[in-house]
């Protein structure tokens, strides 16, 4: 009776959305703890770390004039290592035209759209990738600050709610592994705490850089969910609370992970 009385606790519990307690600031890890010392030591040296291939890219594409108004990113911003320092560390942020938050993919495509008047480029194509990587690398060290405006916090809170709702044909939610979870394995890899520390990076899984907006639809896939398109608003309110949710921990940008 003991034995049937938990198992009918435990199906009970699986249909409330899970609310799971924050980890404790003094228990926050970045992902880079939880891999092996060979996958440490690609990502902390710059000449082993395949994902500065596509900084180098970003430098060169970062100096080339494009569209209508033959105008490259330098020539409103300068050089990328001393005015974009610190600069992705505060993203996404809130876009007072828009009314609603960007991340920094979609403020580099506002930018090509609207300085450079050329077609935005593609969700993890090359070409952001690299300009990405290029300003992320700017705030390698930097502590990540979420921005302070607090038109943020609507959003911060949707995004929330996406990360406690369950979904999928497996019922789970963002908290069931990165909150409650962490530091135990899952089909052999270990379970993160889920911090957006080193986005773009390179995943030795995916032979290639990619974003967080990518890494958060295999996870929906994975949980056989419906993921949202690229760019889509409750994928930047996600981004958004994950980067509030790190508060004050450094970037590591372009990151490796397996």
């Amino acid at each position: 009776m003991r034995l049937a009385a938990t198992i009918a606790t435990l199906v009970a519990l699986s249909g409330i959305a899970a609310v799971a307690a924050e980890i404790p600031q003094q228990q926050r890890r970045s992902g880079s703890t939880f891999m092996a010392p060979e996958t440490q030591a690609m990502q902390n040296d710059d000449t082993a770390n395949p994902g500065m291939l596509w900084v180098l890219d970003g430098e060169a594409s970062w100096k080339k004039k494009a569209g209508s108004a033959d105008k490259a990113c330098a020539d409103c911003h300068g050089d990328a290592a001393v005015t974009m320092k610190g600069v992705a560390a505060r993203y996404p942020a809130f876009d007072k035209a828009l009314g609603r938050p960007l991340n920094l993919e979609g403020r580099i495509n506002l930018c090509r759209a609207g300085q450079q008047q050329a077609t935005p480029f593609p969700y993890e194509s090359r070409e952001l990738l690299a300009i990405t990587a290029l300003i992320a690398r700017q705030s390698r060290a930097s502590k990540i600050e979420p921005g302070v405006d607090p038109q943020l916090a609507p959003f911060i809170a949707k995004g929330r709610a996406l990360f406690d709702q369950r979904q999928g044909q497996l019922n789970l939610a963002c908290t069931n592994c990165h909150d409650e979870n962490w530091d135990k394995r899952l089909a052999g890899s270990a379970i993160t705490q889920g911090h957006p520390t080193g986005y773009p990076l390179y995943r030795l899984e995916w032979q290639t850089l990619g974003s967080l907006q990518r890494r958060l639809r295999a996870c929906m896939t994975g949980i056989r969910a419906q993921p949202y398109d690229f760019g889509a608003p409750e994928l930047v309110e996600l981004e958004l609370f994950l980067m509030s949710r790190a508060q004050g921990m450094p970037i590591e940008a372009p990151a490796v992970r397996p």
